[in-house]
């Protein structure tokens, strides 16, 4: 798997404000890496450093192998940006400022025809190609602002809260359009929406005033929400101490009249013994649920730990 970023140790502060502190990951293609955090976390000072728009006061960065600050030319030639702000000229129409920054990107003049055609296909733009920037939907405005970043072809696209204000049926939209990417690119997503690191990535992590707290793929972490609990309900009250006897089951708490919570180890999973043993004993099965942490908890307990250390 070809690597395209390699992020050494990065820091940087503002005056003595550390804004980011030795952070360190990879980027390979075909993965689609959300980088997550609140607020102030420091992801956008981290995706600036990616791009060169901000040097770090420490570590290094290479883009499909050139080193950003010694070969800034060839390391940016690779790189496709959008930042929370689209940087759209809304007087011009899709076309022209499509034109314009194919002339920006130095795309070749005999080039830069099919290369537009190609953005504004894969973006959903070929049929507002002709109206003006301005008349168009947020929606729309964020997609020619991800078609300038792909123009060129790029090897890495870095969108920086691609879904801001924008609606449902847009955020699904773009979220496709961003997995789509992700098959042919190495993509990195910055947000603070954690289900759209789970709609959109292959990989996450997790930023905390300025460190990195998780660094994860995303089976990883749907593995880190299975808490190892069971939701049960009978028709007439179990016997607690046979089903304590199955193999994994670690206790079993009451909840209310034929309904327990079964704890159980996260690596043996002993539902099916449970229904069996259940089902054999004639109290009546009614309801089984997994129990799973939400991604928000996880962010919020690995986001509180950090801060307590």
């Amino acid at each position: 798997m070809t690597t395209l970023i390699e992020a050494d140790h990065l820091t940087r502060y503002y005056g003595k404000h550390c804004a980011v502190n030795d952070v360190s990951f990879t980027l390979a293609k075909g993965e689609v890496l959300g980088f997550l955090g609140s607020n102030g976390a420091g992801k956008t000072t981290t995706m600036q450093m990616l791009c060169g728009n901000l040097a770090p006061s420490a570590g290094q960065i290479k883009i499909n192998g050139f080193d950003l600050l010694d070969q800034p030319k060839a390391a940016k030639l690779n790189l496709g940006y959008l930042p929370d702000t689209p940087p759209l000229y809304k007087e011009l129409t899709v076309q022209e400022f499509l034109l314009y920054c194919a002339q920006l990107h130095g795309i070749a003049k005999d080039s830069i025809t099919a290369a537009i055609e190609r953005a504004q296909e894969r973006c959903g733009l070929t049929d507002v190609s002709g109206r003006l920037i301005a008349n168009l939907s947020k929606g729309f405005q964020q997609r020619v602002g991800i078609a300038q970043a792909i123009l060129h072809n790029p090897e890495v696209i870095v969108l920086d809260e691609p879904t801001v204000g924008l609606d449902p049926i847009q955020i699904r939209e773009i979220r496709s359009l961003i997995r789509e990417l992700g098959q042919d690119h190495g993509v990195i997503l910055s947000t603070h929406i954690l289900t759209e690191v789970q709609e959109s990535c292959t990989h996450v992590q997790i930023i905390d005033q300025g460190q990195l707290i998780l660094n994860e793929t995303i089976a990883g972490l749907n593995r880190q929400m299975d808490t190892g609990t069971l939701h049960v309900a009978t028709r007439i009250a179990p016997d607690i101490n046979s089903l304590l006897t199955i193999p994994g089951v670690s206790s079993i708490e009451n909840i209310a009249e034929n309904r327990i919570k079964i704890h159980h180890s996260v690596t043996a999973n002993p539902a099916e013994q449970i229904a069996e043993r259940i089902i054999a004993a004639g109290w009546g099965l009614q309801e089984m649920t997994p129990v799973k942490r939400s991604m928000e908890d996880i962010f919020i307990s690995l986001t509180k730990e950090h801060r307590e250390l």
